[in-house]
């Protein structure tokens, strides 16, 4: 494979077991929100982080697709990918940057 497929391949998969991770902390905040109301206020966020890194993982599989393949979309793909890293990287600085 070439360095640039391997790297989407390792982006792709930290994507998949981060929404993975944050979708089954979803579930177990819906099972427990009755219970804790804590769990019911983080919610909203939490669904927004799994609705963010579902699309990053949709991203990266097709920009592995376009890579694997050779395809001639590949580029716009991978710039595509790029783009939503950097847009996901702005978004953890913007949120870590007021003090809590």
């Amino acid at each position: 494979m070439r360095p640039l497929t391997v790297l989407t391949a390792i982006v792709l998969g930290s994507s998949v077991a981060t929404t993975f991770g944050l979708g089954a902390t979803l579930i177990v905040f819906l099972v427990l929100s009755g219970e804790t109301p804590r769990f019911r206020e983080e919610l909203p966020l939490l669904a927004v982080y799994v609705a963010i890194f579902v699309g990053l993982t949709a991203l990266a599989a097709v920009s592995f697709i376009g890579q694997a393949r050779q395809a001639a979309w590949r580029r716009w793909a991978v710039g595509a990918l790029w783009a939503a890293l950097a847009c996901l990287a702005a978004l953890y600085a913007w949120t870590r940057g007021s003090p809590a």
